[in-house]
């Protein structure tokens, strides 16, 4: 996927992945792009880890959505888990 690919892809990620764990006013565009992204590399670490084979976005599929919905959630959770502590 190409840049502009990836910018889309992860605003929608992250909108999805926000509006799942309830936090979907809070944030806005910028914050959904970051967190699709960051989400999806994290989704495919996870992924790679539980499988042994190397997890690509290389094109837009219904798979590489759901690592990447799931990778934004838990960086999500990361940041409510640190949000907590302050």
């Amino acid at each position: 996927m190409g840049p502009i690919a990836w910018i889309i892809f992860g605003g929608i990620a992250g909108w999805v992945a926000s509006q799942l764990a309830g936090r979907g006013a809070q944030h806005g565009c910028l914050f959904n792009v970051i967190v699709g992204i960051v989400g999806a590399i994290i989704g495919g670490a996870v992924m790679q880890l539980f499988t042994g084979d190397p997890f690509t976005f290389r094109a837009f599929s219904l798979s590489s959505f759901v690592v990447a919905v799931l990778g934004s959630l838990i960086l999500l959770a990361i940041a409510n888990k640190m949000q907590q502590k302050r």
